[in-house]
């Protein structure tokens, strides 16, 4: 008999979330908008979950405009993401997440980076080069670069 204590799998559910690479045009600069959120204070690009009825391009332009506090429009999708992670679904219960992004390029048309919703700490723009490199998590940096190519074409 193992002394090893039993694990319990955790169920797993699938989320969708969808999200932006918000931009503007400063002259010859490019700037894209990014969120602080989270207790551990991370860049990121903002994103949210896709609603029941919503599509994913309307979820990015929803979610750009409530944490980032701006208007955008859409351009072009970018790859998206996916990844696993342990969290609390409604009613309590720990459960395994299979979590897909989806991305968009979106363009700038109106708004103020300081209007973003009370889930984040701080929305800023960022010329497109610091974005990336202020960005938590690599596997947005690599949306980001992405943008940035789709962008120079």
């Amino acid at each position: 008999m193992s002394d090893a204590p039993t694990r319990r799998k955790l169920p797993i559910r699938d989320q969708t979330s969808s999200g932006g690479v918000a931009f503007r045009r400063n002259g010859d600069v490019v700037e894209v908008a990014l969120i602080c959120a989270g207790r551990e204070r991370r860049w990121q690009l903002p994103k949210g979950i896709v609603d029941p009825g919503e599509t994913p391009e309307a979820t990015a332009l929803r979610e750009v405009r409530e944490e980032a506090g701006i208007h955008a429009t859409l351009i072009a999708p970018l790859a998206p993401i996916a990844y696993w992670y342990v969290g609390t679904e409604r009613g309590g219960a720990r459960v395994r997440f299979r979590k897909r992004v989806h991305f968009f390029l979106l363009e700038y048309v109106a708004g103020d980076v300081a209007d973003h919703d009370h889930e984040v700490h701080e929305a800023r723009w960022w010329e497109i080069d610091a974005a990336i490199a202020a960005l938590a998590f690599p596997s947005e940096r690599k949306v980001a670069e992405e943008a940035k190519g789709v962008l120079r074409a």
